[in-house]
């Protein structure tokens, strides 16, 4: 039986969605695979922490779940709030079943068993695996070119991922069947990667467009000349026109984010002195 979502987190019932994110992150971090190698205890902490919030982390599933219509794994407890449907104990039994719910008539289990096809019963067939939740992690330059990375489950197991071009911080990569088993015969979950874009030191995003300060020394300002400059996807030579002035923004076209079509990189010059004691330097600007 799976322990109390709150109590694995380390939340009160009265946390927000904010507090029980942030706890859930904290957990992950703390917990993940690659940072506890063949340590079968950690891992089954970590894939608690995930079924925990799949569960306070999804706002119908834990309305459900504070309401005691789902257990800590996400199954229907039978017959919640009890009495006919309607609520209350009270209602009004208006010739339908007054046991409902997903556990079915139990008068009609009998006459299908005593009648055969004379009798109508419910059978939801097979159900699918619950998902389970991670937070990943991945760089700058990954969120913006693309990339196959391969990445550690809670159990152990590594999976090749494709990661996206474009994609940002708080979405959702979905990996098919690689949640966990059905208990009933069904096709297993799905393994929900929750993505945290790290910051760049070299570049910000704007939309599909990216954008970067880059210092040029002052005699390559004023003739002009050719420098390097690094993009995500690597080095490029950018031509600096004579007379530039520090503000001025030079466009690098498509080596923005790798979408379609893709975005630009926008370098902003910043003029410096190679060498501020240079007398060199100094005698032209006092003139002499």
């Amino acid at each position: 039986m799976a322990l109390d979502p709150y109590t694995v987190l380390g939340v009160p019932r009265s946390a927000t969605e904010a507090e029980i994110k942030k706890a859930y992150r904290m957990k992950v971090k703390a917990l993940h695979p690659d940072q506890h190698p063949n340590d079968a205890r950690k891992a089954e902490e970590f894939k608690r922490v995930s079924s925990a919030y799949e569960i306070l982390g999804d706002a119908e599933k834990k309305a459900k779940f504070d309401r005691g219509e789902i257990d800590a794994e996400g199954n229907p407890r039978g017959f919640a709030g009890g009495g006919f449907p309607g609520g209350g104990g009270g209602g009004r039994w208006d010739g339908g079943s007054p046991f409902g719910g997903a556990q079915g008539d139990p008068f009609e289990d009998i006459l299908s068993g005593m009648f055969g096809a004379g009798a109508r019963r419910r059978n939801p067939g097979p159900q699918k695996g619950r998902d389970i939740r991670y937070r990943v992690e991945i760089s700058f330059e990954d969120a913006v070119t693309g990339a196959r990375r391969r990445m550690t489950m809670a159990d152990g197991s590594a999976l090749d991922v494709n990661i996206p071009a474009g994609i940002t911080s708080g979405q959702t990569l979905r990996l098919k069947s690689q949640g966990q088993p059905s208990p009933s015969g069904g096709a297993p979950g799905d393994a929900l990667l929750e993505v945290d874009v790290l910051p760049s030191q070299i570049w910000t995003r704007d939309g599909k467009d990216l954008r970067m300060p880059l210092s040029v020394d002052l005699r390559t300002a004023v003739l002009g000349g050719t420098v390097d400059v690094r993009t995500p996807s690597g080095p490029v030579a950018l031509k600096i026109p004579a007379g530039t002035n520090t503000g001025a923004q030079l466009r690098l076209k498509g080596k923005g984010v790798q979408v379609t079509p893709p975005g630009d990189l926008y370098v902003r010059l910043e003029i410096v002195l190679s060498d501020p004691r240079d007398e060199g330097l100094k005698r032209w600007a006092e003139g002499r």
